[in-house]
C-alpha cells in the first residue's frame, strides 16, 4: 500500500487536478496557455511553409548550397565547401532501424506500418519522414562536393555548421575543400 501510494505522489507532484476543467494547472495555479495560429493565403501556417520549402529546395535536382564549419570561440571558418545536392545526418537511412517480430501480413490488429525488406514484409513502429527517410540527425554530417567528393564530418564541441545556397563573404578559411585535389592546390 506505501509503495502504490508513493507511487501516485511522485506521478503527480506538481500537476494538479481540477475537477472544474480539463486543463493542466500546476501548483503554482498556473494554466496551459494557448495561441491561435492563423494560416497564410495558401492554407499554410508559416511553419509548415519553412519546411515544404526547405524539402522542395533541399531536392531540386543538381542544386549546390556552400558549407561553412565556423569556431564558435573565435569565428574563424574552419573548414568551407561546397555541397551536391544536401547534407545529411548520419543516422538516416531508407529502411527503419526496428521492425517488429510479428506477421507483416496479419489483418487490422497488426500493429504499425508494413514495410519490406530484402522482399519480406515487416511491420514498424517508426514513422518515414518528410524527406523519405528514417532515423534522425547527427552525430555526423556527410555530403559529396560539386566534383563528387565524397566529406565526412564529426560534430564536437565549439562548431556552428552553417548551410546556405548562395554563398556568403568571409575573409579567409582555415581548410577550403574546393581548393584541394589530390594533395595539391590548384
Amino acid at each position: 500500500m506505501f509503495r502504490i501510494t508513493l507511487l501516485f505522489v511522485i506521478l503527480f507532484t506538481g500537476c494538479q487536478y481540477n475537477p472544474n476543467k480539463d486543463i493542466p494547472t500546476s501548483n503554482s495555479g498556473v494554466t496551459i496557455a494557448t495561441a491561435v495560429v492563423k494560416p497564410q493565403s495558401n492554407g499554410l501556417t508559416t511553419e509548415q511553409s519553412n519546411v515544404r520549402n526547405r524539402i522542395q529546395m533541399e531536392n531540386i535536382p543538381g542544386s549546390i548550397k556552400h558549407l561553412y564549419i565556423i569556431s564558435a570561440y573565435s569565428g574563424q571558418v574552419l573548414i568551407y565547401s561546397t555541397v551536391k545536392g544536401k547534407v545529411t545526418s548520419s543516422g538516416k537511412r531508407l529502411t527503419p532501424k526496428t521492425v517488429l517480430a510479428a506477421n507483416a501480413n496479419g489483418g487490422a490488429s497488426a500493429k504499425g506500418c508494413r514495410v519490406n525488406i530484402g522482399g519480406k514484409n515487416y511491420r514498424t513502429s517508426e514513422v518515414l519522414g518528410d524527406d523519405g527517410t528514417y532515423g534522425s540527425s547527427i552525430p555526423y554530417i556527410y555530403w559529396f562536393d560539386t566534383k563528387g567528393i565524397y566529406h565526412q564530418h564529426y560534430v564536437s564541441g565549439g562548431q556552428i555548421i552553417h548551410i546556405s545556397n548562395k554563398p556568403i563573404p568571409i575573409k579567409s578559411v582555415v581548410l577550403n575543400m574546393e581548393l584541394q585535389t589530390l594533395g595539391k592546390t590548384k
